[in-house]
């Protein structure tokens, strides 16, 4: 325990709950002072907690995620009330949306006056509903107590659960009380999952279709993310041709022969899938955002795995449905296909690739270039933090081959503009001896611009790079192809890199995509960020 007010006993229910996130492995926040959470800010400043102040609310909720993706690890936001959670709202939708385990913890209203409209400083009409709406799971408490007892109970449902965004706010009249109280003993919590007569039932029955498929075909979504040396020995037993959505992307390294990658929205890996004699799709919703359609239908026999009982049956009901952590399914499935079958995946994944090459490339062949000359460039543990813009989901998504899961950092379900700079400082957080960059557009960095100096404040080498195409291009494509004519769409845009010197940082133009790589890698060694804009 760190606190010095523990040796004596006497802990405030502020140094309780940061004394849970130390317990659960914490080691960094992101947060923003306020005057109603200066009890918790007191209480982490006794603590061995690194803390990293953005500049904006909703960029300290992205940078959580950004580090949650990368690390595997929960992120933390501490906000203030008021306009400081409904600034992270967005940052938290971002987060439900890909279920990454983000932990917000924010001061509400004081006790005796909730639902009054006493009109207190930052005052919502039901902040805790408010926030609610948005997270999977969240609690008001009346204690330190009771807070500890929420964070322990969130980080262990993270273990074994469906990790989405919690909301823990605690009334700002508790934060600076000092019961004479010692602080909760964490019990040890391990993740073992009983397995009911019913669920080795249905194991059973895929491995009984799986060991007779001639053209299987495994989907791997966010919910493998964790599951990487499983899934490898999975599509391995079963020569299986693989295919995943953006949160799954790098779950099986891209370069291997038998993955098409993350291309699940294209009409060639609609047709592989409706192909296959056996589907088996494993922690994935195939919501409409994942497969950028609303008319494809699975034909074939359907297996789908996930921790979530509300997803195995989202819009198609399954043959075979599996309530199962991902891991544990593909450890019993690999165990028991162990006979040698034909070796012929890689070939139908030939077979796929010049019309999959055709397609992509005519929906955006200027961002493939770029992605590719830098994917060739850097080395293959290179994070990328890209956003909703063009050159993420036309570019990173499928020419940029990434070697493991978290490597993309991507707002795939609320696709939300302004996430990848804030993401990339969450990153080099957690994993500093790795290379991280930004790739995205203009429209989508000035959303969350201010960041710059966050990133130069920490002394973090990312290079920036941005795609300038004077606002929101694929807004306007869309209007033009409607008959609108553009509005709002033509914005007027700084020198980013003037702006990023001014900031603190470094700044150029880039006059082709043929030198940005040089320039991004001369940005790594730097002491402090570096926006390389290049008009598109």
């Amino acid at each position: 325990m760190t606190h010095s007010a523990a040796s004596s006993g006497l802990l405030s229910d502020s140094d309780l709950v940061i004394d849970a996130l130390e317990a659960e492995g914490v080691d960094v926040v992101f947060g923003i002072p306020g005057t109603h959470n200066l009890g918790l800010y007191a209480a982490l400043g006794r603590s061995g907690i690194r803390h990293i102040a953005p500049r904006h609310e909703q960029g300290g909720g992205y940078a959580a995620d950004g580090y949650a993706r990368s690390t595997g690890r929960p992120g933390v936001l501490i906000t203030t009330s008021g306009p400081g959670v409904t600034n992270a709202g967005t940052a938290l939708g971002t987060a439900y949306a890909d279920s990454i385990p983000i932990l917000v913890i924010a001061p509400g209203m004081r006790t005796d006056s909730v639902g009054q409209g006493f009109g207190q400083l930052h005052e919502l009409r039901d902040q805790f509903a408010a926030l609610s709406a948005i997270v999977g799971r969240s609690a008001r408490v009346a204690s330190g107590q009771e807070g500890a007892e929420f964070v322990h109970s969130v980080f262990a449902e993270w273990r074994s659960s469906r990790p989405r965004p919690a909301y823990l706010e605690i009334p700002y009249d508790l934060l600076s009380r000092l019961p004479w109280i010692e602080p909760a003993q964490r019990a040890a919590q391990e993740r073992a999952v009983a397995e009911s007569d019913e669920q080795a039932e249905q194991v059973a029955e895929a491995i009984a279709l799986l060991r007779r498929a001639v053209t299987p075909v495994v989907v791997f979504g966010g919910g493998a993310r964790t599951a990487a040396p499983e899934a490898r020995r999975f599509v391995e037993a079963i020569d299986a041709l693989v295919i995943t959505t953006a949160s799954g992307k790098g779950v099986i390294a891209e370069t291997d022969p038998t993955t098409l990658g993350a291309v699940i929205d294209q009409p060639v890996a609609h047709r592989v899938m409706s192909d296959a004699d056996a589907l088996v799709v494993i922690g994935s919703e195939l919501a409409e955002s994942e497969l950028g359609s609303n008319d494809w239908k699975p034909s074939g026999t359907l297996v789908r795995v996930d921790v979530d009982p509300d997803q195995l049956t989202a819009r198609w009901s399954p043959q075979i449905a599996i309530r199962m952590d991902a891991a544990q399914f593909m450890r019993r499935a690999s165990a028991a296909l162990t006979d040698e079958r034909p070796r012929v995946a890689a070939a139908r994944v030939r077979a796929a690739r010049p019309d999959l090459d055709r397609s992509i490339s005519q929906g955006g062949a200027a961002w493939g270039e770029i992605n590719e000359l830098l994917s060739a460039a850097l080395p293959p543990d290179t994070i990328v933090a890209g956003d909703s813009s063009q050159v993420s989901y036309k570019g990173t998504m499928y020419r940029w081959p990434m070697a493991r899961p978290g490597q993309f950092l991507y707002p795939a379900g609320f696709a939300t503009l302004g996430y990848g700079l804030p993401a990339a400082i969450g990153a080099k957080v957690g994993n500093p001896q790795r290379p991280v960059i930004v790739l995205q557009g203009d429209g989508g960095l000035m959303f969350s611009i201010q960041e710059l100096v966050t990133a130069v404040e920490l002394g973090l080498p990312i290079p920036i790079v941005v795609m300038n195409n004077g606002g929101y291009a694929e807004i306007r494509e869309q209007m033009l192809e409607r008959g609108i004519d553009p509005l709002g769409t033509d914005l007027h845009m700084p020198d980013f890199a003037a702006l990023c010197v001014a900031c603190g940082g470094y700044g150029t133009h880039a006059d082709a995509a043929a030198d940005i790589p040089q320039l991004v890698l001369e940005a790594l060694q730097q002491d402090r960020p570096t926006l390389i804009e290049i008009a598109v």
